[in-house]
């Protein structure tokens, strides 16, 4: 290779500027303390960080509520209704559906994969008449506010690179999740939060882990990693000052830090050293604005019993439903909620039961409140898991006792907001509930939608990293035009 050439790669954007002009890390504290200063932020686009020319074109969505259901929810008994199952139950699933599909650890020693019907009651709502499982009635009731999708798809099927490839656009971990690539393209439009905060909430049995790389930024700078609030004690940690410690200290300290880093910065040119002041002129302003964001005694009876009665305990899911709901009202970019157990290889009745009892109240008073306040126009709301569950059973039917598999050929999910056509069912699948036969949505096509929502465009929001330019996306996506508004 040239050697003029080799070494214009080794010099990025960053370091270019780091070296050649000693005064920008000032320029870039006195952005972090005094930003109205700079004219990086502008009346028009009312956030903070944004990249220049983003979003691309007028965005219906302003903000993403992403509800996850880690685990892997049955579509077969929650939103994908089949009754030719009552029929089919108990028979053999043919090999023509099943086409010599890969089989997880769990199943790869059955001799046999028989049907296993849901016993759940299932029911039309809404004007279009959307079938949905009495399980989650609540979330029945939204039914003209939602889109149901029945045919999203992945080539995934373990948890960990299912959970990896939906959120990251790879199976493999190192790349940035879809909230990081917001936070990097759009930045945020409250100062005093996070652009990218993560709430977990557990069920009843929740044994499948959750990494923090989920909500890792890759090789994005680090200040776009997601903050997880937790549901014990301060929501963040090291939030308060320690014994000895006032408000005064601390700026004091932050002060003689963020001087340190400027010489360090001036120095060596590293741009995670801007990254770490700007944390710490965060976190600083955190301290005002999570006690007062986390203060739910101040909602009205009304709002608080819509939620549920969890909602007044920090870390249940209806905790965190609400808690999402007024992070948006403060412009916060991109909200993700866990919500663990859905991993129901065995004793599936009693389980999902105890799933949908946490889950399907919050999830709709989520849509409803935000609708009742005006958010829900411009919030994206999204609720699915990493994959769905297959038809046969894992072991002997028993009806209060079995279980299903993973299945990435077909699953449910909804969406509602934020740019997305209320009302209407999406795609539709075989008998079986096994493969797709009308409008697949892959993965990538899914996030390709996503950012649609956003005023993004898939394939231009890119990131150069070991000569490359990465996208969530990969190489692929379709924007899924049906489903939208």
């Amino acid at each position: 290779m040239d050697p003029i050439r080799e070494r214009q790669l080794l010099i990025n954007r960053r370091h270019f500027f780091g070296r050649m002009a000693t005064g920008i890390g000032t320029a870039a504290l006195g952005s972090m303390l005094n930003p109205s200063l700079f004219a990086a932020l502008t009346s028009d686009t009312k956030r903070y960080g944004n990249l220049a020319g983003l979003p691309h074109f007028t965005p219906k969505a302003k903000r993403i509520i992403y509800l996850f259901m880690a685990g892997g929810p049955s579509q077969i008994d929650l939103l994908d209704y089949k009754p030719e199952l009552e029929k089919l139950h108990n028979t053999e699933l043919p090999e023509s559906i099943r086409m010599g599909q890969r089989l997880t650890g769990m199943t790869s020693g059955q001799k046999n994969f028989p049907c296993v019907k849901p016993i759940f009651k299932f029911a039309q709502h809404g004007k279009a008449g959307t079938w949905f499982s009495e399980l989650i009635p609540n979330i029945a009731s939204i039914a003209d506010d939602i889109a149901v999708i029945k045919t999203v798809n992945t080539e995934a099927i373990n948890h960990d690179p299912a959970i990896t490839y939906i959120q990251t656009g790879f199976q493999q971990p190192g790349r940035p999740c879809t909230g990081a690539w917001l936070s990097y393209g759009l930045g945020s439009m409250n100062q005093n939060l996070p652009g990218f905060i993560v709430m977990i909430s557990n069920g009843k049995e929740s044994d499948q882990p959750l990494y923090t790389r989920l909500w890792g930024s890759g090789f994005l700078p680090s200040e776009h990693q997601g903050v997880q609030f937790r549901g014990t004690g301060d929501p963040v940690l090291y939030l308060s000052n320690p014994a000895g410690v006032d408000s005064a200290a601390r700026r004091r300290m932050l002060d003689g830090l963020a001087k340190l880093n400027t010489k360090q910065y001036q120095a060596f040119g590293d741009p995670e050293i801007n990254t770490r002041i700007a944390q710490y002129e965060m976190a600083y302003r955190m301290q005002t604005s999570v006690p007062d964001l986390t203060d739910v005694s101040k909602e009205n009876e009304a709002t608080l019993e819509m939620y549920g009665p969890d909602v007044k305990k920090p870390g249940t899911f209806a905790y965190n439903c609400l808690l999402a709901r007024r992070m948006a009202e403060r412009g916060v970019t991109f909200i993700q909620l866990y919500h663990r157990g859905w991993d129901q290889h065995n004793n599936l009745p009693k389980r999902i039961r105890e799933q949908c009892k946490d889950t399907d109240q919050p999830s709709a008073a989520l849509v409803k409140d935000l609708k009742e306040r005006g958010l829900l126009e411009d919030t994206l709301v999204i609720w699915g898991g990493e994959f769905g569950r297959t038809v046969y059973s894992q072991g002997k039917i028993e009806k209060e006792n079995y279980g299903r598999d993973h299945h990435g050929r077909n699953y449910a999910i909804w969406m509602a907001g934020g740019g997305i056509k209320p009302g209407i069912t999406y795609g539709e699948t075989d008998d079986y509930c096994y493969n797709v036969v009308e409008n697949p949505v892959h993965i990538h096509d899914l996030n390709a939608t996503v950012l649609h929502c956003l005023g993004i465009d898939h394939e231009k929001l890119t990131y150069r990293f070991q000569g490359r330019d990465f996208r969530l996306t990969d190489i692929h996506g379709e924007v899924v035009k049906g489903i939208l508004a």
